[in-house]
């Protein structure tokens, strides 16, 4: 087996310090079992900025137009209204999932004081900062840190980079960014021989411990193997569907994590968020299928998010950096409200839309109904909300 390259694709690096993932040691990769109460946070992040305007459209608002007169969303064209709010076109598999009763909309949500910058503000999202403070492990992070002194928990990430919102103290996930190369690794066969050079034995035993838990990755796709669901063909969808066949490979992780890019829509932004929305449209709807088949949904909670939504008015074909936008909970057992008003374009703060549900409210919801965990012991002040589950 190359371990240069297995590294790349598995372990974490911080402050230039290699770091053992947690997760996969053996003793932390315990069988799921069938109980109800087991259940699953899975994230799906939507990097650069989603435009939740054009997402949900309050179509009976003039000012929504009047705004947008170049990228406003045709109102012929929205779908599923409900109370002057709709969907984009794009969308209309979560709007089927929404008349199923199984997507909650959160509106309005962000956090005092944005930040519009990519990076900070999704440091502020990744850690559940304020937005004048810093710091350097995850919420995700945090809260499996604690849990998994007693219990084995941890997170896979689905990416080419290690999340922020996963690191923690201790306990630490896995990142991976290619399944398939990973098994080809597997079918390699070598002998891991330790020396006497300190060194060098603390990376051999960092592959020896990342071999065992790639094991067991390999056990949970082999327990999954008659599991056949027919997924969209796109790359979010397949990120979605090795998470589906993890968990029905009962894989211990409680925590799954992976992203979508290309939200920052400055210019051209009608077909690049058409393109965008289908792509989140078809992968969604392809592992709510999927969980819904194999008697899953109530027990996995999918939830979509960005780290900050765009300006209200137009710059010409596109929108800038903005603060609130909405965020979505698919399945676990919620109960398929909009929670929220609609967005106010009357009442506006320099140009952007007030936020009204602090994003660390969602946390500390998604934490105690799913876990019965109090999010006051990772720093999570914000009550939890009402009416999600």
């Amino acid at each position: 087996m190359d371990r240069r390259n297995f590294l790349k694709l598995t372990a974490s690096a911080a402050a230039g310090m290699l770091v053992v993932p947690g997760f996969l040691y053996s003793s932390s990769l315990v069988s799921i079992n069938d109980n109800a109460n087991d259940n699953i946070l899975v994230f799906i992040q939507l990097n650069g900025g989603n435009d939740g305007l054009n997402m949900f459209i309050p179509f009976e608002d003039p000012l929504y137009y009047f705004n947008r007169p170049n990228i406003g969303v045709a109102k012929d064209t929205v779908i599923n209204a409900i109370n002057g709010l709709g969907f984009h076109p794009a969308l209309k598999d979560l709007a089927t999932i929404s008349q199923n009763g199984h997507l909650t909309i959160l509106q309005n949500v962000g956090y005092p004081d944005p930040n519009r910058s990519h990076f900070r503000s999704i440091e502020i999202w990744q850690t559940a900062s304020d937005s004048n403070k810093y710091l350097h492990h995850g919420w995700l992070g945090r809260f499996l840190d604690i849990q998994c002194k007693d219990d084995h928990l941890s997170s896979l990430n689905i990416d080419a980079i290690d999340n922020l919102a996963l690191k923690s103290p201790g306990i630490n996930g896995i990142t991976i960014k290619d399944f398939n190369a990973i098994r080809k690794m597997m079918n390699q066969d070598e002998t891991v021989k330790f020396s006497d050079n300190p060194q060098l034995d603390f990376v051999r035993k960092i592959s020896f411990a990342s071999t065992e838990g790639i094991v067991e990755i390999n056990k949970a796709l082999a327990n999954a193997k008659n599991y056949n669901e027919v997924y969209a063909n796109n790359g979010l969808s397949k990120n979605l569907e090795w998470v589906s066949k993890l968990i029905k490979g009962k894989m211990a992780s409680r925590v799954y994590y992976t992203s979508l890019s290309g939200f920052d829509t400055h210019n051209n932004q009608l077909q690049k968020q058409a393109n965008l929305f289908k792509t989140l449209n078809d992968a969604v709807y392809s592992f709510y299928n999927d969980m819904k088949a194999n008697n899953l949904l109530d027990r996995v909670t999918l939830v979509v998010f960005s780290e900050f939504g765009r300006r209200v008015k137009e710059n010409g074909t596109g929108t800038d950096h903005g603060t609130s936008g909405p965020m979505l909970i698919v399945g676990g057992k919620n109960k398929g409200k909009i929670i929220g008003n609609n967005p106010n374009l009357e009442s506006l703060n320099n140009g952007d839309m007030q936020f009204e549900t602090d994003f660390r409210s969602v946390y500390a919801t998604l934490l105690n109904e799913k876990y019965g965990f109090d999010a006051t012991k990772i720093g999570i002040r914000q009550s939890k909300l009402a009416g999600v589950f």
